[in-house]
């Protein structure tokens, strides 16, 4: 593991001239629109020239910027490039100067979260032909830093496992759950051979750690002020805002494209019911952290993609798999919603994967996951017209009242993968707060249109939900899909009545639940 600490470093009284710690040959600065902040230490009050040039030494372009005290940083931001490269970044101050080489111009696209996103290619369903094929793509550049906690806000990163390199099989594989990112670097492959152009990818991210361990003081405190008080234990890694402190924080200065996000298993057993407010929380203030933080290059509704939780455990009663996956996208099923603009979601509880080596919470499919994030991330970040990036959802649902059977509509043509699933359960008990979930088996699926028969349920249906369980279906086998072949997302939804037609049949308008009105 290569462990590098880039302080200020100072001889005889006088501070060498630096880039900082995540600047470095092979990198990938973002192209335009934006400009690619660049950053560094040197003598304070010294001026630093920082120029970047072509084949042959040709100036392509010179900033110049201020050694600030008392930190000795300087700070410069590029005029916008188009794609591209090899070109060398070069800093000088007074006779010193230090060249980066090999540097492109593309797109960077930061990965953070737990275990899942740390799971390395080597990890991963015919790691060794996605191994070998690392070779044929040297313009998807990566970059890992190292696990670090702090608690206090750093400035830089205080070690990386893996500096900006060229991908090879050996740090695409380095080991188990070390670097580098499985779920990050398909991401970026399938992005960059839609794009046809460099790009950069970023992993920071540590196995088991909570979402509050990522959060600044300020996205908690939009949630009252987090676990303060919570009766669970925290240390290490779990601290509230550590990895924050030491992992997210020193990259603000980063001019980036997107972020992808895989993390919320910590939370199924943490502070569940809080995501709702947490997650949304988080994306709000890191938007709005490295909006700031590169002085307003990287905009400000940075697209944001993450994957919805996979599965744990068979035949399990609990369901605070089902309720995180819900909070992820803020109690409403689909992304992009009201509460997360500009988001994109992986639904991954169809890739689950009882025999992986790895124990059933880390599924070895990661290519799934990869090609259902980066359909997202087209649609939503690269803004790609009539782009099919999530299956479908319902739109309303109608109950035929004599026959005692309930119409869904769906937003999308439908593929019925399980005809003896039970995937529909419905809520037909009063008051709310007792309520009895019964299964509501399928018995007819249409092309847009889903009819359950209701049963003992007779006509009260005061909710309705589809796929609530830990784990929901069998690998790629849930009820239904669309024809891109894409899963159906879990959802739970509360019924509003509204007029009868001919009295026989009931409109039944669907609106989102929230969990905690159902005792659930």
């Amino acid at each position: 593991v290569i462990s590098t600490t880039l302080r200020l470093t100072r001889t005889k009284g006088r501070a060498i001239l630096s880039f900082a710690s995540y600047y470095g040959d092979h990198m990938v600065l973002q192209k335009e629109p934006a400009g690619a902040v660049v950053w560094g230490y040197g003598e304070p009050g010294a001026v630093v020239v920082v120029a970047v040039s072509g084949d042959g030494g040709l100036v392509l372009m010179k900033k110049t910027a201020q050694v600030k005290e008392p930190s000795g940083t300087w700070t410069t931001i590029l005029d916008p490039m188009d794609q591209g490269g090899p070109y060398m970044l070069t800093a000088r101050q007074g006779s010193e100067n230090v060249t980066l080489r090999d540097i492109c111009f593309g797109d960077v696209w930061l990965c953070s979260g737990q275990s899942n996103m740390v799971m390395t290619v080597l990890q991963i369903t015919n790691a060794s032909r996605e191994l070998a094929a690392a070779a044929h793509y040297p313009y998807v550049r990566v970059f890992a830093a190292a696990p670090s906690r702090s608690d206090v806000e750093l400035d830089d990163l205080e070690h990386i496992d893996l500096p900006w390199s060229i991908p090879t099989a050996e740090n695409l594989g380095h080991g188990n759950f070390t670097y580098f990112s499985a779920v990050c670097w398909l991401l970026g492959r399938y992005l960059y051979e839609a794009l046809r152009y460099p790009v950069g990818l970023v992993e920071v991210a540590w196995g088991g750690t909570p979402i509050e361990a990522w959060s600044s003081p300020r996205a908690l405190q939009a949630c009252g002020g987090g676990p303060q008080g919570s009766p669970f234990h925290f240390s290490g890694p779990q601290t509230p805002s550590v990895l924050w402190n030491a992992m997210i924080h020193p990259l603000l200065n980063m001019t980036l494209r997107g972020i992808a996000w895989y993390q919320g298993e910590a939370n199924a057993f943490l502070h569940t019911d809080q995501y709702n407010c947490t997650f949304p929380a988080l994306i709000a203030d890191w938007r709005q952290a490295f909006h700031a933080g590169s002085a307003g290059q990287t905009e400000l509704l940075l697209p944001f993609g993450f994957v919805q939780l996979s599965t744990y455990r068979q035949q399990s009663p609990q369901n605070s798999f089902a309720r995180l996956r819900w909070h992820q996208t803020a109690d409403v099923g689909v992304v992009p919603n009201a509460r997360m603009p500009r988001t994109f979601m992986a639904v991954a509880m169809d890739l689950c994967d009882e025999h992986s080596p790895y124990g059933s919470i880390h599924p070895q499919d990661k290519q799934n996951v990869a090609h259902r994030l980066q359909l997202g991330a087209r649609a939503v970040a690269y803004g790609e017209k009539n782009l099919v990036f999530q299956g479908p959802f319902p739109t309303r649902a109608v109950l035929e009242v004599t026959r005692a059977l309930l119409n869904i509509t769906y937003s999308q043509q439908l593929v019925w993968h399980r005809r003896d699933m039970p995937a529909f359960e419905v809520c037909c008990s009063s008051p709310v707060s007792l309520c009895r979930w019964l299964p509501a088996p399928m018995v007819a699926v249409g092309s847009h249109t889903v009819t359950l028969a209701l049963g003992g349920c007779g006509t009260l249906v005061l909710a309705l939900r589809y796929a609530w369980a830990e784990w929901p279906c069998e690998y790629q086998s849930c009820a239904l899909y669309n024809t891109q072949g894409l899963p159906a997302p879990p959802f739970l939804l509360e019924t509003l009545r509204s007029s009868s037609r001919a009295g026989e049949m009931e409109l039944l308008r669907l609106r989102p639940s929230s969990l905690l009105a159902w005792g659930i």
